[in-house]
């Protein structure tokens, strides 16, 4: 699914781009981009040791996403950088086509610009856009930086998945799922 290109002001001051990802530009800097963020945060649900999958392979799963209309991806973009990525998953069966879920992933350096925040807002205006009634998300318990964003823009917690996330210290973590409702 494609959106239109859209600028935001960071709270620094400096300006930024919302846009679907090129394949062909942007498959090499999302991997890296993915390994930078799993290696800063322990509440993203992969290691960097896991995101070993190729430059050609991106470039498929980048080119899918942007062919399906029930998918979008977007990138954000600061100076020429990919500072953070997010996506809205619509549902197909006729029985769950109200529900839409999402995922956001931002760099340690560009927390607290408000890129998070535009972000997942433009998720919303899409979902809404698509007759979307109830936006869902997962995070990994803990992550109160995460909890508070997701709280601002109205989701609540409905559920949790004790023990859902194994970390390799051997500690258990659960799943905190949240909802919003258009």
């Amino acid at each position: 699914m494609f959106l239109n290109s859209r600028e935001i002001l960071l709270k620094d001051g400096r300006k930024a781009v919302l846009r679907n990802p090129d394949p062909d530009a942007d498959a090499a800097p999302l991997i890296r981009h993915l390994k930078q963020i799993v290696s800063e945060t322990e509440f993203l649900l992969r290691y960097p040791e896991e995101c070993n999958w190729t430059e050609a392979q991106e470039r498929d799963i980048l080119s899918a996403n942007n062919a399906d209309d029930m998918r979008l991806m977007l990138v954000c973009e600061v100076d020429g950088e990919i500072a953070g990525m997010c996506g809205l998953n619509l549902n197909r069966p006729i029985k769950f086509r109200h529900r839409a879920d999402l995922d956001i992933g931002l760099q340690k350096r560009f927390w607290n610009l408000g890129i998070g925040t535009a972000m997942l807002e433009a998720l919303i205006e899409v979902a809404g856009k698509r007759d979307v009634m109830q936006l869902e998300l997962d995070y990994i318990e803990g992550n109160a930086r995460g909890r508070a964003l997701y709280e601002k823009l109205g989701f609540t917690e409905v559920a949790r998945h004790p023990d859902a996330v194994r970390l390799k210290d051997g500690s258990m973590r659960s799943l905190v799922f949240m909802m919003k409702k258009l």
